[in-house]
């Protein structure tokens, strides 16, 4: 395919591209499997426990992925900080900009949807009250998105021409919480409202601002969204009640306990 204007060869270009971005969900979804393996578990004890077969079988995926994409760097040279996302570090000023635009998209989006917003159904939030304050939980508002879902942000684009493209795909998650408003994309089962319950805890004990400075810096350390620490959190406090949901303890003491050890 050289783009001489073929209907055929336009055809064929758009079907790759379909092709390509149905992979680039794909390696998404392993992303994130990847990422709660790791809140769980040290690098050492997966190294140590692993399956050899199943580490065989994952580093020659890996190879063959790595092979796959770099020989597309050789040829678009261009792309290179997109293959390596993060590697480029912001100035100062550049990252208070980043803070500033993620926080007011989180203040747009929960004035947006306050107004389409329900109370925790009774029998979740009674089922919830084992975990998370009662008050907090009297004021969550919940919206159920209907067959759609929402956009990535305005200033995505932005920053992946800063060479940022490991960014968490808004479309493709669960659930999205907007300080006190929780926006569903998926069924609304009890282990996705819990996590999206510890991010209330968090914006409840820390502020958006702080929040979202908190989660800016640290995807900027460590160039994924589930490794930071707020959101390493949340996995392994929904893992712990997806464990034993029968087992009561209070997650506003977990998430109040990681700020005063400045773990987030």
């Amino acid at each position: 395919m050289n783009g001489t204007g073929d209907p055929k060869e336009r055809v064929a270009i758009i079907q790759m591209n379909a092709e390509l971005q149905r992979a680039q969900i794909e390696l998404s979804r392993i992303q994130f499997a990847i990422g709660k393996l790791f809140t769980r578990f040290a690098t050492e004890d997966i190294a140590r426990n692993a399956q050899k077969e199943t580490v065989t079988a994952a580093l020659e995926v890996l190879q063959t992925l790595n092979g796959f994409y770099s020989a597309l760097a050789t040829h678009r040279p261009g792309d290179c900080a997109i293959l390596k996302p993060g590697t480029r570090r912001l100035s100062e000023e550049d990252t208070l900009h980043a803070i500033r635009c993620v926080s007011g998209y989180l203040r747009r989006q929960r004035e947006q949807y306050v107004q389409m917003g329900k109370p925790i159904p009774a029998e979740q939030r009674a089922r919830m009250e084992r975990f998370f304050p009662t008050s907090l939980l009297q004021r969550i508002l919940i919206v159920e998105m209907a067959g759609c879902r929402i956009d990535n942000p305005p200033f995505y684009q932005e920053a992946k021409e800063l060479g940022f493209a490991n960014l968490p795909e808004i479309t493709h998650m669960a659930s999205l919480t907007f300080d006190d408003v929780i926006v569903f994309h998926e069924s609304l089962t009890e282990r996705i409202l819990f996590h999206a319950l510890v991010h209330t805890v968090q914006f409840h004990l820390l502020g958006v601002d702080a929040y979202t400075e908190l989660f800016v810096r640290s995807f900027l350390r460590v160039n994924s969204h589930f490794l930071v620490p707020l959101e390493a959190h949340a996995f392994a406090l929904d893992s712990k009640f997806a464990a034993n949901g029968e087992r009561a303890f209070s997650v506003e003491e977990e998430v109040r306990q990681w700020i005063e050890e400045g773990r987030y």
